[in-house]
This record gives C-alpha cells, sequence and structure tokens, in this order.
C-alpha cells in the first residue's frame, strides 16, 4: 500500500472536520503526552484491530495515525494493519507528536513534553554490579548425531564493572551444580551427571569452578536494547586451561539499578582439553560419538553496588579481576 502522511497543519483542519486521532503508543505514554482529542489504541498490543473496533472506528471514516516521531514505525506499521482489515482512508502524521509540537500546536499528559526518552539504545550504565546468584543461570547443550541433552549450572559468584563503553568483571561456575532437564525422572538422568562431572569430561572433582574473566569487554557504538548490544571478551579457565573467549551479550537496565545479561554462543569443548566422543581425536567411536560444539546460553541479572569501581578493582580477592 502507499502510505499518505499529511503535515500537522493538514492534520489540523482533518481533526476539525471530525477525522478521528488515534494515538498508537502504549498507555503509559498515552498518559505522558498526547495529542488533544486523541484515542489510545497500542499499534503492539495483539489485539489491536478489535481495540480499533472497539474505540468506535469505522472502515469508512477518515483515521489520523500518529506516532512518537520520524524514527519510530509504530502509526505505519498501524496503517498497515488497518488496510489490510479493509479500512481505507488512513493517514500518517508526519513526524508524529514531535513534528506536531515543534510546529507549535498543543499537546496533553502529565509531562506535555515530548522529549522522553525512547528507550530504544541504552543510557549511561557507569558503576560496579554484583551478580545475583540466586536468580543467575547458565544453560547448557551438547549433542550427538541422535540426540541433545541441556540442563543448568549455578555460578558461585560474579560481578561487572560498567566506564563509559568499557566492560569489565568476573563470572565464577560452580561446576558441581550441574544439573540436567531433558531427563528428569529418568533412570539415565543421574548416570548422564555422573559422566559428565568425571574426568571424561568436566573432571569437576579436580576443577570445581570454572572462570571467564572480562578484560577487554565493550558497548556497542549504537547500543539498541533489543539486539547484541555489547560483547564480553576475556578468558576463559576451564578444566584448568585457560583460552581466549568472546561472545555477543544484550544488556538491558531494569528498575532498581538492575541490569539484565543476556547471551548464547557455541564453545568448542576441544579447545579445553574436553575431548571425549571427539572424531578429530579418536577412531571408531560408534555411539559414543560427541559433537565438540557446546551450546551456551546466560541469563544474569546483576544489581548496581555501592562500592565504587577503582576501589572494587584494587582491593579484589585473589584470582578475580
Amino acid at each position: 500500500m502507499d502510505l499518505t502522511h499529511i503535515a500537522p497543519e493538514e492534520a489540523l483542519l482533518k481533526i476539525k472536520e471530525g477525522a478521528l486521532l488515534i494515538h498508537t503508543l502504549p498507555a503509559e505514554h498515552f498518559g505522558k503526552i498526547h495529542l488533544p482529542g486523541a484515542t489510545n489504541v497500542c499499534v503492539y498490543q495483539n489485539t489491536f484491530l478489535d481495540d480499533m473496533k472497539a474505540s468506535g472506528a469505522d472502515k469508512s471514516r477518515v483515521i489520523i495515525l500518529y506516532g512518537s516521531s520520524r524514527y519510530s514505525l509504530d502509526a505505519v506499521k498501524a496503517a498497515e494493519k488497518l488496510h489490510r482489515d479493509g479500512y481505507r482512508q488512513i493517514f500518517v502524521l508526519e513526524g508524529g507528536i514531535v513534528d506536531w509540537q515543534e510546529a507549535g500546536f498543543p499537546v496533553e499528559g502529565d509531562t506535555a513534553v515530548s522529549d522522553i526518552s525512547p528507550g530504544t539504545q541504552l543510557p549511561s550504565l557507569d558503576g560496579y554490579y554484583q551478580l545475583d546468584t540466586g536468580i543467575s543461570r547458565v544453560g547448557w547443550s551438547g549433542r550427538n548425531q541422535n540426540s541433545k541433552h541441556f540442563g543448568t549450572l549455578l555460578l558461585k559468584n560474579g560481578h561487572l564493572i560498567v566506564r563509559g563503553r568499557s566492560l569489565t568483571g568476573e563470572l565464577v561456575v560452580d561446576m558441581d551444580t550441574m544439573e540436567n532437564i531433558n531427563l528428569t525422572g529418568d533412570e539415565l538422568q543421574p548416570v548422564l551427571i555422573a559422566h559428565l562431572k568425571s574426568d571424561d569430561f568436566f573432571f569437576t572433582r579436580l576443577f570445581p569452578t570454572t572462570t571467564f574473566v572480562i578484560d577487554q569487554g565493550e558497548i556497542a557504538d549504537i547500543p539498541y536494547m533489543t539486539c547484541a548490544n555489547s560483547t564480553l571478551k576475556g578468558s576463559l579457565n576451564l578444566r584448568g586451561i585457560t583460552k581466549d573467549l568472546d561472545f555477543p551479550a544484550t544488556i538491558t537496565p531494569r528498575e532498581d539499578g538492575i541490569l539484565g545479561l543476556e547471551a548464547h554462543f557455541d564453545l568448542d569443548r576441544t579447545h579445553w582439553n574436553i575431548i571425549y566422543g571427539s572424531s578429530r581425536f579418536f577412531e571408531h567411536l560408534g555411539m559414543h560419538a560427541v559433537f565438540d560444539q557446546i551450546s551456551i546460553e546466560l541469563r544474569l541479572i546483576l544489581k548496581r553496588s555501592d562500592i565504587k569501581a577503582d576501589s572494587a578493582t584494587r582491593n579484589r580477592p585473589k584470582g578475580q579481576n
């Protein structure tokens, strides 16, 4: 469809002639700022079309949709949905609320300012963040040609220090907490865990922890909130061997100084001398063949601490970054 965009001046005339004005953003945004006379129907809701009908929108009526600014596709996507549903007199306000207000037209709401943070990129995060070990988890998944096993590990401790775009810190995984999920209730579950903890794999009796020291991490130049906006880079000590490791991660600030960190990547276990079942090192494996790649998923929660980053670095316990 060819979208029809209209300038604020033209939109104002159509509103005076009875056009239905739709605010396409969430209710909390509508409460902060909206155009006078607008009805709130959030395009992000999967009930958008039903909500439009409930608002009294008639398919023959002139409808003006608006969003936050020219950089957001909220009103455009709303127009596309309505057009596919049979609405034909649809207009999109050029530049959304921002251009409307810059043109000198009135707005209403609790704040009535158009420079509300759009929540698209990371704000400044400088500080020291302590890992919440009660909530954070490491997910793991291993495979062979016939099946896949997956489970979790707990973290012993950890922290992250943010200075501008620089990320440093440390994560310590408790290898003895290894659990399997897919064989829950199966008599083979404890057999699998015992094998993974044995010297064939992670040898947890001799190497009870795995440590990732982050010393060259950084936040992306344009750190969008919903994609990989940072890189964690450093060294991983696994089964007594230290190798370089880096992977993309998504950091998301939450309320009360809390950071969420999510990452998923593949790890070649043979780089850390975990070679059981690898055809690069053994012949005639048969049913004992195991793929070299292990998939790792980090779901971490970190809480801002009053400890200053410089002080934390100077006074770190031995063996920590």
